[in-house]
């Protein structure tokens, strides 16, 4: 499935916290560009179990749907410092062709 980092996973709790949305799981979501590309989006929402597949990571209930998960099988999802300060998430997706993995030093 997907890995969400314990960083990440604290920041998601904290946002559900912010937003008054506890109890509901995070959805993930990808979507291929014309370029080829893929664009990534999260937000709080109730499974359609139905629909959508369900997973826990690092303690976060995840909804994703199947066309999303065939794009981002395998993605960490990480919350990072960019920039200083700036904090963002990142999706280390090895399905992404701009993918660069780590190099080890």
């Amino acid at each position: 499935m997907i890995t969400i980092t314990a960083n990440a996973a604290a920041q998601i709790r904290t946002s559900a916290k912010d937003q008054h949305l506890e109890g509901l799981a995070l959805r993930v979501a990808a979507q291929r560009l014309a370029d080829g590309s893929l664009h990534y989006a999260m937000g709080f929402d109730e499974a359609d179990a139905t629909k959508d597949l369900t997973f826990s990571s690092e303690g976060i209930e995840v909804i994703i749907s199947p066309v999303s998960l065939e794009l981002i099988k395998g993605t960490t999802i990480d919350y990072v410092a960019m920039d200083g300060d700036k904090f963002e998430f990142i999706f280390m997706n090895p399905n992404d062709p701009a993918y660069q993995a780590p190099t080890e030093e």
